[in-house]
């Protein structure tokens, strides 16, 4: 998978995108960032997508309205128009591609190749414990319950031999859990408990044991994403998990402050470590302003040494291998969703260039817009003042 050009899908006018090893998606609300990604999804996933819904008895039959409700939720079924042009990696799509294929060899399982953590992830354990695919309804799109039905099958087949979900010796590495502890968990210690008849997340700390729903929102927020890095990261020397060769996350900073997004940000540099291709839709300037350093210390052929002051950690084993070659080997891209009077349209921003004259470079997607204009405001007016 490498580029994805798009034309006149949902709110969509045209978009193209050329994917790097981290590429940030940015742009307003309802600028078509998830539309854009759940198609993605279900162009590289789709015989994997409709053999899930057989298995929980659902019907994926010929009506390719039908299968537009069915993976996009209820009333998107107008999102694939007439004018629709697809095309991921030279190879055009239309309609036809939802239909059922014939299976040549029933007994051979489809593969899973892209994971997909969505923005509404706290829905999928919003009393506690991950909700199992069904419990959903058909308004829910596909991806949230394919990934709530994932944290359901990891808490239920145990996560090492204790009922401790945070933390856990051998699961991620040591430093990443160290900060998110200092920035997130506070020396809490996240548990499954079953006082209530059901398996459920609560939270020790000071002496105390609070249920899920006391936490503070940013714990609450973070936890799914957490759970989704358990999955992707097994406690082996294996770098993948299964048959997964990219992952999405979507708006990962919610809830947090920016020491916790910086800890979020070391986690998918490890991800990247691994092998995987990841791409995060995000509203955070944090995202952006690690992409443009980055950017610019590759450039600089500056040594990757100048990570480890960027992101305050310590030199050990396990940081050394996360950053090992990341200049050389990886590359981290940009595009940003614009609205229009005609629909979204997308640019490539991946320079981040403050100097621009392109306004969408120059402001990085909006998202530098309000601090760059305070900024001259309060510089105008104290040049007035003197």
């Amino acid at each position: 998978m490498e580029h994805l050009r798009i034309k006149s899908f949902g709110p969509i006018e045209e978009a193209d995108v050329s994917f790097g090893d981290l590429t940030l998606l940015v742009g307003p609300q309802a600028s078509g960032k998830s539309i854009f990604l759940q198609l993605l999804k279900l162009l590289i996933d789709k015989n994997h997508i409709q053999e899930t819904f057989k298995q929980y008895s659902y019907i994926w039959g010929k009506d390719t309205e039908k299968i537009l409700d069915l993976y996009f939720g209820e009333g998107m079924a107008k999102i694939w128009k007439n004018s629709t042009v697809i095309n991921l990696d030279k190879r055009s799509f239309d309609k036809n591609f939802l239909t059922p294929k014939i299976k040549t060899d029933p007994d051979r399982k489809e593969i899973e190749s892209l994971f997909y953590i969505p923005a509404q992830r706290i829905l999928s354990i919003s009393d506690g414990r991950p909700k199992p695919f069904t419990e959903f309804d058909s308004s829910t799109p596909y991806v949230l319950k394919q990934f709530s039905e994932t944290l359901r099958q990891l808490l239920q087949n145990g996560i090492g031999k204790s009922e401790s979900i945070f933390p856990i010796s051998k699961r991620l590495k040591e430093p990443l859990r160290k900060s998110f502890n200092e920035s997130i968990f506070h020396d809490g210690k996240v548990v499954l408990d079953e006082r209530t008849g059901q398996k459920k997340l609560r939270m020790e700390i000071e002496g105390m044991s609070v249920p899920f729903s006391t936490w503070s929102a940013g714990q609450k927020e973070f936890m799914p994403l957490l759970l989704a890095f358990y999955w992707l990261c097994p406690p082996t020397k294996i770098g993948l998990k299964n048959d997964y060769k990219y992952v999405v996350i979507e708006e990962p900073e919610m809830g947090l402050h920016p020491e916790a997004i910086k800890s979020v940000i070391l986690q998918i540099i490890d991800l990247l470590s691994r092998n995987y291709k990841v791409i995060v839709s995000t509203h955070s300037p944090v995202f952006l302003e690690f992409a443009w350093a980055f950017n610019f210390l590759k450039k600089s052929n500056t040594s990757e040494g100048t990570l480890f002051e960027l992101f305050d950690i310590s030199k050990t084993a396990d940081t050394k291998k996360m950053f090992e070659g990341i200049f050389s080997k990886k590359q981290i891209k940009t595009f940003y969703f614009a609205r229009a009077s005609h629909g979204v349209m997308t640019k490539d921003i991946s320079t981040l260039d403050a100097g621009s004259g392109d306004n969408a470079i120059s402001n990085w997607g909006g998202i530098s817009s309000f601090a760059g204009k305070a900024a001259d405001i309060v510089s105008e007016y104290f040049n007035d003042e003197n």
